[in-house]
């Protein structure tokens, strides 16, 4: 009989369930229905994010502009719309500057060789400084009568299932399959374990990672579509919060290395339950917003040590072009 090891992903699921008992019983208001709907709609949007940044975190990067790309394609479709515009012509418009924002990240970290850390908050501040200037009325986009139906994708459900989480669950599909059944998806791995051995090999390596940072920012666009449906707007200044460490939380306390290479679909979806409870547990506990980062910043610096010593990085890798 095979020794039974316990690894990441199965602590940070245990420290869920423990956590989620926990609440259960002794947090007054978690465990009913409308508070479950919340942290479930919650949930998803945060598990899409993750979804999106573990592509990159499997590729040796981070992409630091993703919550941009969750406010600004998104917000921009609801600005469009209320301007009269129709509805698929506004999405339309909005997967196109979500895929421009990929491009600009993958082209200036593969071929500019800018490091991604400061190429992903360059064009992060870029687009949220364009939305704010150019593209946005209001700070809140607000629902228009153009957008009817549409909001089934956040509040809706299906066989019972809220739709979010059907979205969340559609997009991990897709990403599995991506990452585990594609050629591409083994391009992606090869990258992140050790880029100058896949180049050696003839591997792509530089249009691979424009894919994997417009792959990120499309699913990035992704989300806010589930996040605008879910509440009927769009806070634009949401990439002005602390959500970019939410989604690197997730990435990282869920067992996806830094180093690259590692992890996959469960760990995001491991890390996501984690996380999703914590916050909300926190809101209803009433901690003070700064109590809140100061918990998170501890949880994830805890992750990020974890990660270093479960994941050392190659001396011989650890060169320009990777975190």
């Amino acid at each position: 009989m095979k020794n039974f090891r316990l690894g990441q992903q199965e602590i940070v699921f245990a420290v869920f369930a423990a956590l989620f008992v926990a609440f259960s019983v002794f947090l007054k208001g978690f465990l009913t229905a409308d508070n479950m709907l919340t942290l479930l709609q919650n949930v998803a949007v945060l598990g899409i994010l993750g979804l999106a940044m573990a592509i990159v975190v499997i590729g040796r990067g981070i992409d630091l502009s993703l919550i941009a790309s969750l406010a600004v394609p998104g917000g921009l479709v609801l600005q469009m719309v209320q301007s009269g515009h129709s509805l698929p012509v506004s999405l339309l418009a909005a997967g196109l500057l979500a895929a421009a924002i990929g491009l600009a990240n993958g082209w200036l970290i593969a071929y500019a060789e800018v490091p991604p850390l400061f190429a992903t908050l360059a064009t992060g501040l870029f687009v949220a400084g364009l939305g704010q200037a150019a593209l946005f009325q209001l700070d809140v986009v607000q629902w228009s009568d153009g957008m009817a139906g549409f909001e089934r994708l956040g509040q809706g459900s299906i066989l019972g299932i809220p739709t979010s989480i059907v979205m969340f669950a559609i997009a991990a599909i897709a990403v599995f399959i991506l990452l585990r059944q594609t050629r591409w998806g083994a391009f992606i791995y090869a990258v992140g374990d050790n880029p100058f051995a896949a180049r050696v090999t003839g591997i792509p390596s530089r249009p691979i990672v424009v894919l994997q940072y417009v792959l990120a920012a499309v699913i990035g666009g992704f989300a806010g579509l589930v996040m605008a449906a879910s509440v009927n707007s769009m806070p634009t200044r949401i990439f002005n919060s602390t959500m970019i460490y939410d989604v690197i939380l997730v990435v990282v306390l869920g067992g996806i290395g830094l180093s690259g290479g590692r992890g996959g679909v469960l760990n995001v979806i491991i890390g996501t339950l984690l996380i999703g409870t914590m916050l909300n547990g926190m809101t209803i506990l009433d901690i003070p917003y700064a109590g809140q980062n100061l918990i998170k910043g501890l949880v994830l610096l805890i992750a990020v040590i974890t990660d270093t010593m479960l994941n050392p990085r190659n001396e011989e890798t650890a060169q320009q072009g990777d975190i």
